[in-house]
């Protein structure tokens, strides 16, 4: 079965630049030109919650691992905290002293990394916005910024036609890839964190090995990729571009498997979902859609092989070079049946108590600081209350 369009979301007044699914997927977020950041919920009939705060455009939106914050890059140099319920509370901090064009979560949901015009990437904590260090050699715009899985690398993309993978540690550049011929819009890491493919103004998809540093997959389109999404398989890619197409590229096969239409005009952001089985578009036509993959859950690797190769068009194609960066079939059912299934049930409990007590601890934190935002607010307003009465006071006197 190929992929199908489930649902679309009108709401935004303006291009849609950043979509991002929470982790249970009832929740879907998307930024905008329009300077809001809308949280829409995937059961029909609910209410989309339109939150207002960021004084310019909204660039980059992403749920927190345990889907209770939200975090938004912004046009007017800030990033917010979200808390994604009916009262739409947020924290805010000045981040860069430019747009903010990338906001990303660290997978333990500690850190934030963020990447500006200023040339700049930056790192910070997340319970207390508090800056922690700056990694500072591009030349250009920085587009987006990126951790690898395990939270130790963090790999940029910029308009000075490089993209950097940066030891977290030592805060060093490990490595600069340098064979984009044009802007680079977009980078991610592969699920398995051994390689990251990039998007960008130069009509291509790029993959290379950041454990060798080499090229190993390059895809040719005939438009400017904007954005792109691994599925959490590893084995597909999914991408939006300026011709106003999402497309799918099989990275076993190294082949591209579908070209779908659905935007009026270029399609601007894509993102899976946690668990693959559906994707979101945004599109300069302020349109937000959601996808069903119809990929087979029960193997990734095998499931889109049996279907049509007709879909494949645009005449896009690949170097051939063979993919070898944990992209891998998934086990088969006779191996999974090996482990006791009491003890999966187990396991898969704690993990679920565990995710709801720091999704807690996230609600928690957030809500401390947004106190701590009004009271310090509370503090200047009572200063220059004392300080506008004793000017009055000396006024009368004099």
């Amino acid at each position: 079965e190929d992929p199908s369009l489930e649902r679309h979301f009108k709401g935004h007044r303006d291009a849609v630049t950043s979509v991002d699914f929470s982790l249970n997927k009832k929740q879907l977020a998307s930024g905008s030109m329009d300077s809001c950041l809308m949280i829409w919920s995937m059961k029909p009939q609910m209410r989309a919650y339109r939150f207002v705060g960021h004084k310019d455009a909204v660039t980059c939106v992403q749920f927190s691992p345990s889907g209770h914050l939200v975090a938004s890059a912004s046009r007017d140099k800030t990033v917010r905290l979200w808390i994604p319920s009916l009262k739409g509370e947020s924290t805010v901090f000045k981040a860069h002293t430019a747009t903010v064009r990338s906001v990303h979560f660290s997978s333990d949901g500690q850190s934030l990394v963020t990447a500006s015009d200023d040339k700049t990437v930056k790192v910070w904590t997340v319970h207390r916005q508090k800056f922690l260090f700056s990694l500072s050699q591009h030349i250009n715009w920085v587009r987006c910024a990126r951790f690898s899985p395990d939270g130790r690398l963090i790999v940029s993309s910029s308009d000075d036609k490089t993209i950097k993978l940066w030891d977290k540690t030592s805060r060093e550049c490990i490595h600069s890839f340098c064979e984009h011929g044009g802007f680079v819009n977009h980078v991610d890491f592969h699920p398995s964190g051994t390689c990251i493919a990039a998007a960008g103004t130069d009509s291509t998809v790029k993959l290379w090995d950041v454990r060798m540093n080499r090229l190993i997959q390059h895809y040719q389109g005939n438009s400017v990729v904007n954005s792109l999404s691994f599925h959490p398989s590893g084995n597909y890619l999914v991408t939006a571009s300026n011709d106003s197409t999402l497309k799918i590229l099989d990275l076993l096969e190294g082949r591209l498997l579908y070209t779908l239409h659905g935007h009026q005009g270029p399609a601007t952001c894509v993102a899976f979902s946690r668990a693959g089985d559906l994707f979101a578009s945004g599109g300069s036509d302020e349109q937000v859609m959601v996808w069903k993959t119809n990929f087979d859950s029960a193997d990734y690797g095998d499931a889109l092989k049996t279907q049509k190769s007709g879909s494949t068009v645009d005449g896009s194609h690949h170097t051939g070079v063979e993919m070898d960066c944990g992209i891998h079939h998934k086990k088969t059912k006779t191996q999974d049946s090996a482990r006791n299934h009491g003890q999966q049930e187990e396991e898969a409990g704690l993990v679920n108590t565990l995710e709801h007590i720091m999704g807690q601890l996230d609600v928690l934190t957030q809500t401390v600081s947004i106190l701590e935002q009004r009271l310090t607010l509370t503090e200047d307003k009572l200063k220059e209350c004392l300080e506008n009465q004793q000017k009055i006071i000396q006024n009368k006197m004099n």
